[in-house]
């Protein structure tokens, strides 16, 4: 209990300090640097203002609520990470969700570590972070590796020391923003889980991705049950150019006609020999009667 007031004491000590003109420190080789930056600061929420740079864009208002309700039962037991900006100023690095909870039940002050960055230095340490953290889904967590390649200037490997992560996983990661937009913010509201982004990945064409996509939602598939759907739709590059090539100009334009017709995107293969397939995809057993329905009435 000694050391918890001891601690306490301290923190209330440097807050005057912090709030003195005449010792407004703005670089580590000021005076009383030294007694600040690193220590635990009780900081007036209103003196901190959001991180632009921060990687999470969404917070779920019930979890929230829940740290709100463990923070007035047992205080913020994880201090977050302020950089300097000004005279009683200063902008989060970390610990967003902490700030905003405290704020949620009218807190005053919060304790912080004071850091003195400058916005490049606060962008890796907010990434970094984050990353190391917090619980971001995968597709925020792909956006912080893709941010600080970018705007930090690493290479994957350097990152790869940085964060503590392999390699591998950092480009696991980075290749499901390769995903179409739709299936990312799906991925994003935990519809589906990374390791399906990981297999939907490996189809290129994007339609036939957002096809498997709805089917995952629709009949709840596995990752090892979307694993298999894609192999079994993954189709070489050179074999896809090839028959379409093949395809004479009779078939092509029927192709068409009988797309418009069953409202069905229809496949026609023609091996060399002019033996060929007509395939009609349907999504359920209506759409099949409601398919082969047309074909009888056309007879």
């Amino acid at each position: 209990m000694a050391k918890a007031t001891k601690k306490q004491a301290l923190g209330r000590g440097l807050s005057a300090l912090l709030k003195d003109p005449s010792n407004d420190i703005q670089s580590v080789n000021d005076k009383n640097a030294d007694k600040v930056v690193g220590s635990i600061v009780e900081l007036e929420l209103d003196a901190i203002e959001v991180n632009p740079f921060q990687p999470r864009t969404s917070f779920n208002e019930e979890s929230l609520r829940e740290l709100a309700s463990s923070i007035r039962e047992l205080g913020v037991i994880q201090p977050i990470t302020v950089r300097k900006l000004d005279f009683n100023k200063y902008q989060l690095v970390s610990g967003e969700r902490r700030f905003r909870a405290s704020k949620l039940i009218g807190l005053e002050t919060v304790p912080a570590y004071i850091r003195i960055a400058n916005d490049q230095e606060s962008l890796e340490m907010a990434l970094v972070e984050n990353i190391q953290r917090q619980d971001l889904d995968p597709i925020e967590i792909a956006i912080s590796y893709q941010r600080l390649i970018e705007e930090i200037q690493v290479t994957q490997e350097e990152l790869s020391d940085r964060v503590g992560k392999n390699r591998s996983t950092i480009a696991n990661y980075l290749r499901l923003l390769k995903l179409d937009p739709i299936i990312q913010t799906g991925m994003r509201d935990g519809f589906i889980s990374m390791g399906h982004g990981r297999a939907l990945i490996n189809i290129e064409d994007t339609n036939i991705q957002l096809d498997i996509y709805e089917r995952i939602l629709s009949e709840n598939l596995s990752v090892r049950d979307t694993e298999a759907m894609v192999r079994s739709n993954k189709t070489p590059k050179e074999n896809k150019s090839s028959s379409k090539k093949s395809i004479p100009s009779f078939a092509k334009s029927a192709k068409k006609e009988l797309t418009t017709l069953f409202d069905s995107k229809v496949d026609i293969k023609v091996a060399s020999s002019g033996k060929g397939q007509l395939v009609i995809p349907f999504k359920n057993k209506e759409d099949f009667q409601r398919i082969l329905k047309l074909i009888t009435s056309e007879k």
